[in-house]
């Protein structure tokens, strides 16, 4: 839409009158209009299991169903489920205490146990589910992966998954404005403060 009007001129670069060009500023902020949800996100290395936080896991297709989530290259939850090629991403409620979301988004499995003490299960995958606090999971195996910088995209094939419970899903932004949560700088959503 370009002044107004569908199917308009948009060649002439002109929004509301400002000129605007394609080698234009680059505003960031305008991906904080993307929506995202807060997500615990599980694999398993051997007997060893570790999770974290992600807000960005994705429907890819319905048939088969897919998915994709971005995993940070340093976290250990990337090397986990580079050697496995399974993960399970369980969808978080609003309800969900910000401690809760402290233990797997600031603190790093290298440096003890993330889920002592939290309810989860083994899924048919053999990673963990997280149940404390989930509306819903799935569990995935790694079919592919994209390589994209700081993060890795795992592409998965659902081959289980589960409604627990009827709560609205915590997005993002509810995390941020309501919650006022803060982003780690491993997410793929983080921006240095401007000076």
């Amino acid at each position: 839409m370009a002044n107004g009007k569908a199917g308009g001129d948009q060649s002439s670069g002109n929004a509301g009158g400002q000129q605007v060009s394609p080698a234009g500023p680059l505003n960031l902020d305008a991906l904080r209009s993307l929506t995202y949800g807060m997500y615990v996100v599980g694999s398993k290395k051997g007997d060893r299991f570790n999770a974290q936080i992600a807000n960005t896991v994705f429907q890819i297709t319905s048939q088969p169903p897919t998915v994709a989530v971005s995993i940070n290259k340093n976290n250990l939850t990337h090397e986990f489920i580079s050697e496995s090629k399974v993960f399970s991403a369980s969808s978080l409620c609003e309800d969900t205490p910000l401690p809760f979301i402290g233990r797997f988004g600031f603190k790093s499995g290298r440096d003890g146990d993330k889920l002592g003490g939290v309810n989860y299960q083994v899924g048919q995958t053999g990673a963990p589910v997280v149940i404390d606090n989930a509306v819903s999971y799935i569990e995935a195996r790694v079919i592919d992966r994209v390589d994209v910088g700081t993060h890795t995209v795992f592409i998965g094939e659902i081959v289980a998954a589960e409604v627990l419970m009827q709560k609205a899903c915590m997005t993002y932004g509810y995390y941020q404005q309501i919650k006022r949560g803060t982003t780690p700088q491993a997410a793929p959503t983080y921006q240095q403060k401007k000076a």
